[in-house]
């Protein structure tokens, strides 16, 4: 554990419970807690500490929040756990491309994509807000895992922001799910990725377990509550947050990419 304030515990802490409740509803809460921990962290502490604490973190919240939304909404689990297989593969093979790959040239197509998503769900307000009329097709549930999990989990393996957002998006889409069962989808398929990359991190000694092991409780009541409050709320409010979460996303990428 490095030598950190107590004033700057409490503020990662609050930072892994925002973090939790906005992973949970949308997806996109490493938007926060990855640079909460960039920030916060001694300077002179290596990167990967801060992304391998940063997994050790959000696998517990995003395990949280899995769990509610499988014991209170109807989620097809055998699916979700195929989809996270396959974005696990994906995000392996992202990783492995990632060194020799400058990602500042991607930012700018991925911002582009963001804005046309963002400009999508405004223009289509009944995008994601009623539920399917019959279950998936094994069609559909095969484009699921070719675009949301190897796509998605490639892209997580490659850069990374926004992966939970893009998961949501891409679930609604090709399964026809509403945004909450999509959420739920979501963070099932999380816990695999996640899971994946923690263990990388763990074999590379890269995770201070005692911050990460602090932080993962108030992740956690931020992922369970975050679930809840979907759960109670539905699909137009995760709408709202969904797009806030987008153009939040895009901001933060184009101040990275012409700004910082």
């Amino acid at each position: 554990m490095p030598d950190i304030s107590l004033t700057t515990v409490v503020v990662l802490c609050i930072a892994a419970l925002a973090a939790g409740w906005i992973d949970a509803v949308v997806g996109g809460g490493g938007l926060l807690l990855l640079p909460a921990l960039l920030l916060g962290l001694p300077a002179g502490t290596q990167a990967t500490h801060a992304l391998g604490t940063n997994k050790a973190v959000a696998i517990v919240g995003t395990t949280g929040a899995a769990v509610t939304y499988v014991r209170k909404t109807r989620v097809d689990v055998p699916t979700a756990v195929r989809i996270g297989l396959a974005a696990l593969a994906g995000s392996m093979g992202g990783a492995f491309f990632a060194a020799g790959m400058s990602t500042e040239v991607l930012k700018p197509v991925i911002m582009v994509v963001l804005l046309g998503v963002g400009a999508f769900v405004i223009f289509r307000p009944a995008f994601g807000t009623a539920p399917p009329a019959r279950p998936a097709s094994p069609k559909r549930i095969l484009a699921a895992i070719g675009l949301a999990g190897l796509g998605i989990g490639f892209y997580d393996g490659l850069i990374g922001p926004g992966t939970g957002t893009f998961l949501v998006l891409a679930l609604t889409a090709v399964l026809h799910l509403d945004l909450v069962s999509a959420s739920a989808t979501a963070k099932i398929v999380n816990c695999c990725t996640n899971a994946g990359a923690l263990a990388m991190f763990a074999w590379q000694g890269a995770v201070l377990w005692q911050l990460a092991g602090l932080m993962a409780v108030f992740n956690l009541a931020g992922g369970m509550l975050g679930a809840h409050t979907a759960l109670k709320k539905g699909s137009g409010f995760v709408r709202i947050v969904l797009l806030t979460t987008v153009f939040g996303l895009v901001a933060k990428m184009a101040y990275e990419q012409w700004l910082a």
